[in-house]
C-alpha cells in the first residue's frame, strides 16, 4: 500500500515495529498464520502489521506480546507511537489509516469533516471546546487539522465523497465572515474534483447515524474500516458484519441526500447569505 505523505519519524517508527514483528516472529519459528491464531486475529492482520499497512492497538500488541513472549515490548512501543501523535489518543490510530486510505466516506451532522476544515474554521471548534486554552495549545490543533488535509492534494488522488447534513451549512462556527470563508472553501474543493460533496437536507427527516459522525475507509490491500466518535471517545470497526451494515446504512444517506450539483448550489447560497451578514455589519 503506497503512502501519501513523506516518510518522519514517527512513520520510521512504525517501521521499526513492522521490522520487529517480522524479526522476532521469524526467530520463533511461526508462521503469520500462526501468530496470527495465538494472538486471536487472521494471519493476513499479521502480514498488514508487518507491511505497515495497518498498524496494531495497544491492546492488540499486548496480545502479541503474550504469543510472542516478548515481556510488554510491543505494546510499549505502540503506546509510544501513539502517544507522539498531535491527535487524541481515541483518534490517533484513525488519523494514520486516513493517510494509507484509497477512499474515505464521511458522514457529519452538526460540524465540517476534519478535511474540510479552513484554519479559522478549526481554530472556532477548538477555542469552543477548550475556551481557557493557551494560543500554542490552539496553534498545534489547527496545524495538525490542515496538515491532515493535505491528503486531498496528493498523487494519486484520494476518492473521497462526505455526506454533510444541512445542520452542518448553519451552525454559526466562529461567525458569518468564518462561515463563508468555509463553505467557499468547500465549494472550490468540489469544483476542483478534489472531492464528491453531498448535502443532506432536513427535508430527509430520520436517517442513520443522525447526531453522529463515522467514516469508512477503504484500501488498496486491505479490508475497510469504520471510525466513530463520540464524547472524547473513538472506535475502530473492521469485523466484516458491522462494516457490510455501515456500508448499507450510508447508501441509504447517499440515496435520499442531494445531487452533488444540488449540493454545490446550496453550499454556494449559504455561503452568500454569511457573506450578506458580514456586509450589513
Amino acid at each position: 500500500m503506497s503512502k501519501r505523505r513523506p516518510r518522519d519519524s514517527q512513520e520510521a517508527g512504525w517501521e521499526f515495529l513492522a521490522s520487529e514483528l517480522r524479526s522476532r516472529r521469524t526467530a520463533a519459528g511461526l508462521t503469520q498464520g500462526e501468530l496470527g491464531e495465538r494472538a486471536f486475529v487472521s494471519g493476513s492482520y499479521i502480514a498488514h502489521f508487518e507491511t505497515v499497512g495497518r498498524k496494531p492497538s495497544p491492546e492488540l500488541a499486548t496480545q502479541i506480546d503474550a504469543a510472542l513472549e516478548t515481556g510488554g515490548f510491543f505494546e510499549r512501543l505502540c503506546r509510544k507511537l501513539l502517544e507522539e501523535s498531535p491527535y487524541a489518543a481515541y483518534f490517533a490510530k484513525a488519523a494514520e489509516l486516513e493517510k494509507l486510505a484509497t477512499k474515505i466516506c464521511d458522514f457529519e451532522s452538526m460540524t465540517v469533516p476534519g478535511l474540510l476544515q479552513t484554519a479559522a474554521y478549526a481554530r472556532a471548534i477548538t477555542i469552543a471546546g477548550n475556551p481557557l486554552a493557551e494560543d500554542d495549545y490552539v496553534e498545534e490543533k489547527v496545524a495538525s487539522r490542515i496538515e491532515r488535509a493535505r491528503i486531498l492534494d496528493a498523487t494519486p488522488r484520494l476518492d473521497y465523497r462526505p455526506i454533510l447534513h444541512e445542520a452542518v451549512l448553519r451552525v454559526p462556527v466562529g461567525g458569518p465572515a468564518t462561515m463563508a470563508e468555509q463553505l467557499d472553501h468547500i465549494a472550490r474543493l468540489i469544483r476542483d474534483r478534489r472531492g464528491l460533496v453531498q448535502i443532506l437536507p432536513f427535508a430527509a427527516g430520520p436517517v442513520p447515524f443522525i447526531g453522529r459522525m463515522l467514516t469508512l475507509m477503504e484500501f488498496e490491500d486491505a479490508p475497510p474500516t469504520v471510525y466513530t466518535e463520540g464524547a472524547y471517545s473513538g472506535n475502530l470497526l473492521d469485523e466484516p458484519t458491522t462494516v457490510r451494515r455501515v456500508q448499507r446504512d450510508y447508501d441509504l444517506l447517499r440515496a435520499v441526500a442531494l445531487s452533488p450539483e444540488a449540493s454545490l448550489s446550496l453550499i454556494e447560497s449559504a455561503a452568500e447569505e454569511y457573506r450578506r451578514c458580514v456586509t450589513t455589519t
